[in-house]
């Protein structure tokens, strides 16, 4: 059983840990909080998680839901019913286990997720 606390402040400089995505296709620095776990994203031109990530999760598609806000950069997600959106700076959204996704055009696409990070990458 936890404990929660009143009051915990962490800095993303100094994360618990990092945690590379292969083929240098980026990374996310993961701060706990406790009860909570809070991931800060980088994803870099060309990240696509169906090329980047499968062999690391093992799975079809990301089984991993995502509550998330995008501070910079585009993403492409489609759902494994086929439906596709895209996300971009100033979204916060939730994306339900089951999808595909990928960074849109040169810049890297950067997003703060606080519930996907406790699983995601590992």
């Amino acid at each position: 059983m936890s404990t929660l606390q009143q009051h915990v402040t962490r800095n993303i400089s100094s994360p618990d840990e990092i945690r590379e995505f292969p083929h240098g296709s980026g990374e996310l620095r993961v701060l706990d909080l406790g009860d909570e776990v809070l991931g800060h994203a980088t994803f870099r031109p060309g990240w696509r998680w169906s090329n980047d990530m499968q062999e690391t999760a093992g799975t079809h598609s990301c089984e991993v839901g995502h509550n998330l806000f995008v501070i910079s950069g585009r993403m492409g997600i489609r759902m494994d019913d086929g439906s596709e959106f895209e996300i971009g700076p100033g979204d916060a959204c939730f994306i339900a286990p089951g999808h595909d996704a990928w960074v849109l055009g040169s810049e890297p696409c950067v997003s703060v997720d606080w519930t996907g990070a406790r699983t995601y990458a590992k």
